[in-house]
């Protein structure tokens, strides 16, 4: 049983987090010294090796350590995974995002949404790593898996924390007001009454653009795992 990959990928969630999270605080001192674009491309480039390193350091241990239960033959598993992994891209890659700004080709803003994802939970990036690794613990079924997927959370609800913090630092009374109408644990704000859906908000470019990204990733699934097995790490 290999165990020392459950260590390194803790150090590896540990680096991830401290970078990204890190560099999200200081985002507001780095853009008066170097501006707004470049700031945006440090980030990148910090975040996405560390993010890819990530991704293939799982794929090519998902199966360390010890097996704590196989359920991969039970029927309809497989269908509920794949759904479960879905849902939570929905969640991940809201439509909250400029693409644009992302690139940095705009200046890139912070902004105070309220539309959308953000009605059913203010942080859809943490409801969708939740739902991401229930599916792939319950498929998996390993300790490597279980260990990955517990970090990540962990960061996750840090983040929630931290990202309220900062919105909170920056639009102060106006931030306040949005987290009173909204809820982070998702459709309770609805439930309660303090928010309603609009279902056309989501008839937008960028859901059409995650549910095509969903089938592309549907389709590359075997290859992804075929190509990260080639990477001796």
């Amino acid at each position: 049983m290999a165990f020392a990959s459950h260590w390194i990928m803790l150090g590896l969630l540990l680096g991830f987090a401290v970078a990204h999270s890190g560099l999200a605080s200081l985002r507001m001192r780095g853009e008066a010294i170097i501006g707004a674009r470049l700031y945006r491309v440090l980030f990148a480039l910090v975040s996405i090796p560390l993010a890819v390193i990530l991704v293939v350091y799982f794929f090519n241990h998902r199966y360390d350590g010890l097996l704590l239960w196989q359920v991969q033959g039970v029927t309809g598993v497989k269908t509920l995974v794949w759904i479960l992994s879905a849902i939570s891209f929905f969640f991940l890659y809201p439509a909250t995002f400029n693409l644009l700004e992302i690139a940095a080709i705009q200046k890139p803003q912070v902004h105070l949404y309220e539309t959308g994802i953000l009605r059913v939970t203010r942080h859809p990036q943490m409801v969708g790593q939740v739902i991401w690794c229930i599916g792939h613990t319950l498929w998996l079924g390993t300790s490597f898996t279980l260990l990955t997927s517990l970090g990540l959370i962990a960061h996750h609800l840090f983040a929630v924390w931290h990202g309220d913090r900062r919105l909170e630092d920056r639009y102060g009374e106006a931030f306040l007001k949005v987290k009173e109408r909204t809820s982070v644990v998702p459709f309770l704000a609805i439930i309660d009454g303090r928010q309603s859906l609009k279902w056309q908000e989501f008839l937008r470019p960028a859901y059409l653009g995650v549910t095509g990204f969903i089938l592309l990733l549907w389709w590359a699934h075997p290859w992804l795992m075929q190509a990260t097995s080639k990477i001796y790490w």
